[in-house]
């Protein structure tokens, strides 16, 4: 145990030594998944998950929205911090101009997308398979940008985050009868596992060998589940959270089997359970104030388009709060759970 202790320090500090020099850890950082990491790629679908419009990014640079479901930071870009970089992977559609800009990664997360590939086609998000199809494309950009050699070192070498799942249960499995009253939700979260499998398996085939994967979040905390599945308590819904707990474990298990079916593959499951678990139940030992009502409107049930510049009663403070919309995380939750988010994706480079 001290051992791993003393590696993990000595790790950290290598890790700091470095980002100090002005030496980002990894040469590139690319983002798949849901709502929690888009960074705007939704702006320009026709779909109503997006937020690309005040109150949204009012305390991100320049206070304007990016399409970022925050109020700032996603915790991606503090990771992205962590790690070295100056900037953030930009959203892969949002781009202008490509090339050059996607030297240091990109981020092709999409809102309201998941594993489960029919959540995306619900609410017309970028489905995971068509986000590796961008991603295939930016591949073959960074060879005609930067040369095979380079563009080979800067795939193998990067480090991937995918955050996804959440989508799958809270806006498809829990309120589609077609679902729950046919499967029950481990049954929904072994066909869930298995779309992770292919996922994996083909984000490694195109080169990557790096990989973090975010756990599910306690799903029965979030403002929106306590509203509409919560019987008019103010406590978590324990029935979501045990599902959560149970998807988590299932995750752990089959990444580990990828890990070792898989050569030179580096697969990290990221905890942000616990951690935002801990800011829910004991928001004042970590520094909030408010964590069942999220900080823009009333709190129950805003998000995405109901979440506007003309919701009543959005806070002044969002520093306080653990949630800003009623399923996204504040900047400052964020911050807590991108520094848990570095200390248990340490394998992923060391």
């Amino acid at each position: 145990m001290k051992h791993s202790t003393y590696f993990l320090t000595f790790s950290v500090l290598v890790m700091v030594f470095n980002v100090v020099k002005g030496q980002p850890l990894v040469p590139a950082l690319f983002i798949f998944g849901d709502s929690v990491v888009d960074a705007g790629n939704n702006n320009n679908l026709y779909t109503f998950i997006k937020s690309n419009f005040p109150p949204y990014g009012r305390d991100f640079k320049n206070h304007m929205p990016t399409g970022r479901f925050c109020n700032g930071k996603l915790a991606t870009d503090f990771t992205a911090e962590n790690l070295g970089f100056t900037t953030y992977p930009p959203a892969y559609l949002n781009l202008q101009v490509k090339g050059q800009n996607l030297l240091n990664g990109a981020n092709f997360a999409s809102g309201a997308s998941g594993f489960y590939g029919p959540t995306a086609k619900l609410y017309r998000a970028i489905p995971l398979d068509q986000q590796l199809e961008h991603y295939k494309e930016c591949q073959n950009i960074l060879v005609g940008v930067t040369g095979q050699s380079n563009a080979s070192t800067i795939i193998s070498d990067a480090i991937y985050l995918v955050s996804a799942g959440s989508s799958d249960f809270v806006q498809n499995y829990y309120i589609n009868p077609l679902l729950y009253k046919v499967y029950t939700a481990d049954q929904f979260s072994d066909i869930v596992m298995q779309d992770y499998i292919v996922f994996i398996q083909n984000l490694y085939a195109l080169g990557a060998r790096k990989i973090g994967v975010t756990t599910l979040p306690p799903l029965g905390c979030l403002p929106t589940a306590i509203t509409l599945f919560g019987s008019r308590s103010n406590e978590c819904v324990e029935r979501l959270n045990t599902d959560a707990v149970n998807f988590n474990n299932k995750l752990n298990i089959t990444s580990q089997n990828l890990q070792i079916s898989l050569s030179n593959l580096t697969l990290a499951v990221l905890d942000i359970y616990q951690p935002l678990h801990n800011l829910v139940t004991k928001p004042a030992e970590n520094g909030f104030f408010e964590a069942r009502k999220a900080c823009c409107g009333s709190g129950l049930i805003e998000t995405s388009i109901l979440c506007n510049k003309d919701s009543i009663g959005t806070c002044a403070n969002a520093s306080e709060y653990v949630f800003w919309d009623s399923f996204h995380p504040s900047e400052a939750a964020n911050k807590v759970l991108a520094d848990g988010l570095l200390l248990s994706g340490i394998s992923l480079i060391s």
